[in-house]
């Protein structure tokens, strides 16, 4: 008989509260065109898919703050492929932005990358913006996402950007600039996900050099048998066309492809953006012990037997906030170690940036630093504290 290991049963269990928590949200859907006046008034038309109470359009969100993700589709493909994505997350409690942009047969890759950037930095502002109807419902925490193009624009849009907390892409293709040379400024943790039988953006001209050439402190590459390039989406006859032209073509179903991806996918996520620390023991379990793929993986504070030897900031707390002069910042661990400090602004420049060191017990002792923000602009903030490939991030509001 085959011996299951114990934590693969409670991924068994965790997964099965997770369907039934699932069912809290509803998912609610808008069309918003935003401007960027950084690059002459450029119009990026978008459609976000939202938690909410009832399902519908422009319905109001649930309560709470949910993670921002923003995702980049694929060569003239359209966000409606990516059902599949929303609908899998938003119920679970994330904020899905597609935006509309660079959708012809001429793309242009950097303006692209930089929307889904500036997707990023706008609705973590439109979270704290009374106007904005996600007003007190944008969490701190956000990914950039996409699949082919997407996926290589996802690497342009994640180069030396600090705003982001983490990097998925699926089937990525290199762009114009190059996403493989982007990757080398990548610091933040990164996941990527290629079809082993992608016949459109071959994993090893493709994912596998971006792969390689990542600086992340924490990175994984899952090849999924028997997968390829489109089915990482819904149909979408551009891309089917496109892969029918060439071999080897999928040898699992679109199904199946999908569910190979929710299952690594959402345990990531829940981990990076929701600290769910759990979730860090189980995507390593699912990794060595999933017959479906192949992976690579360098990210030594991801254990698969836990996060005893990960860096763990059990409290960050940032007093008064919003802020002027003075602030606090508070921290309880359990685990003594050196930090460092950055104060990031919207666009993603560090504004602020210190190291600390932290003490730690069993005891959650408290460490307290005092910083002088009095040579802030007034506006909107991240406020970081990393070690050990570890990041986590708070708002930070700093008055006149």
């Amino acid at each position: 008989m085959r011996t299951i290991k114990l934590s693969l049963v409670l991924l068994l269990f965790t997964a099965a509260a997770g369907l039934l928590r699932a069912q809290a949200y509803q998912v609610g859907h808008m069309q918003v065109t935003y401007t960027d006046p950084a690059r002459g008034g450029r119009s990026i038309q978008t459609e976000i898919y939202y938690p909410a109470a009832t399902a519908g359009t422009a319905v109001p969100l649930s309560a709470g703050n949910f993670p921002v993700i923003v995702f980049g589709h694929g060569f003239v493909m359209t966000w409606d492929a990516y059902q599949n994505f929303w609908a899998d997350l938003v119920p679970k409690g994330y904020i899905l932005a597609f935006p509309r942009t660079e959708g012809n047969f001429s793309p242009n890759h950097g303006e692209f990358g930089k929307d889904l950037a500036f997707l990023i930095t706008k609705l973590q502002s439109e979270g704290s913006d009374p106007a904005s109807a996600f007003y007190g419902h944008v969490a701190a925490t956000s990914a950039v996402m996409g699949h082919s193009m997407g996926g290589g624009s996802a690497f342009l849009a994640a180069e030396n950007n600090s705003g982001i907390t983490t990097m998925i892409s699926f089937a990525a293709a290199n762009t114009t600039p190059s996403a493989i040379t982007a990757a080398a400024n990548i610091t933040v943790p990164t996941l990527v996900f290629s079809g082993e039988n992608d016949c459109v953006a071959p994993p090893g001209q493709h994912q596998v050099p971006m792969y390689d050439s990542l600086a992340s402190a924490c990175k994984t590459f899952i090849s999924i048998k028997g997968a390829a390039h489109c089915e990482f989406a819904e149909y979408n006859f551009n891309c089917s066309f496109g892969q029918s032209t060439c071999s080897p073509g999928p040898s699992i179903s679109g199904a199946e492809q999908k569910d190979v991806v929710s299952d690594f996918l959402d345990l990531w996520l829940d981990y990076y953006l929701k600290n769910d620390n759990a979730s860090a023991a189980y995507f390593n379990d699912s990794l060595s012990a999933s017959p479906r793929i192949n992976y690579s993986q360098a990210c030594p504070g991801m254990t698969a037997t836990g996060l005893n030897e990960r860096p763990l900031f059990n409290v960050i707390k940032v007093f008064p906030n919003p802020a002027h002069g003075t602030v606090t910042l508070s921290i309880s661990t359990q685990v003594e170690q050196e930090a460092l400090l950055k104060i990031v602004d919207l666009p993603g420049r560090t504004v602020y940036e210190k190291k600390i060191s932290i003490r730690g017990n069993s005891g959650n002792t408290q460490t307290e630093e005092q910083l002088d923000l009095s040579g802030l602009s007034p506006g909107i903030y991240l406020l970081e504290l990393s070690a050990g490939g570890r990041r986590q991030a708070e708002k930070l509001l700093v008055t006149e």
